[in-house]
């Protein structure tokens, strides 16, 4: 097996990476309403495991899911949020990649694993929501969302809560991972997944 990227890796990386952050916008919408706000991580973890898994089916080289990683890391950069969440695609990927190169990118079980570890990248979006970025956040919101959704949001957002999302975005991404296992089945025969 040749361990170099190719073109066609590329391609599929950024195919995979548009289609994975797009279902990620789309179910962030559920933030409009703040008490949603709080698990829209791990929602988007859970949805977007299952174009994840339909990616893991063409990865079999190192390096294409911390690229992938880092992609969505520096867009989540380059939409506002600070640069530590650059930090957390690039780790999340890397780390799923380790994982996922354990068994050389052929075991099924250990792809749901890695679509949980790569689910934590979503943290980086989550980032600003605590600790020293909370404050500031909070108040850009105001103007657009108002008042109550602002306190709703200061309430429901203690920093304890960032690890908390932790463990909810790991378990979203194993649930996300196994089901899309399941749905995609005939793509992981056809991978020799299976």
């Amino acid at each position: 097996m040749d361990s170099k990227i190719n073109s066609k890796d590329l391609i599929n990386v950024g195919i995979f990476t548009a289609l994975y952050f797009v279902v990620c916008m789309v179910v962030a919408f559920i933030g409009f309403i703040p008490i949603l706000m709080v698990i829209m991580p791990a929602a988007c973890a859970l949805i977007g495991a299952i174009p994840f898994m339909l990616f893991l089916t063409r990865v079999d080289k190192f390096s294409m899911v911390t690229l992938m990683g880092t992609i969505l890391g520096l867009v989540t950069v380059l939409m506002g949020r600070p640069l530590p969440a650059l930090l957390f695609g690039v780790a999340a990927g890397l780390l799923a990649d380790l994982f996922l190169k354990s068994s050389n990118y052929s075991s099924t079980s250990k792809s749901v694993v890695g679509c949980a570890i790569f689910s934590l990248w979503i943290m980086g979006m989550a980032l600003p929501m605590f600790f020293g970025y909370h404050d500031a956040y909070l108040e850009s919101l105001r103007s657009g969302y108002g008042d109550a959704y602002v306190q709703t949001l200061a309430g429901i957002t203690p920093d304890w809560m960032f690890f908390v999302n932790i463990v909810l975005i790991f378990v979203a991404g194993l649930a996300g991972g196994f089901i899309g296992s399941k749905v995609l089945k005939k793509h992981f025969v056809k991978a020799g997944m299976a």
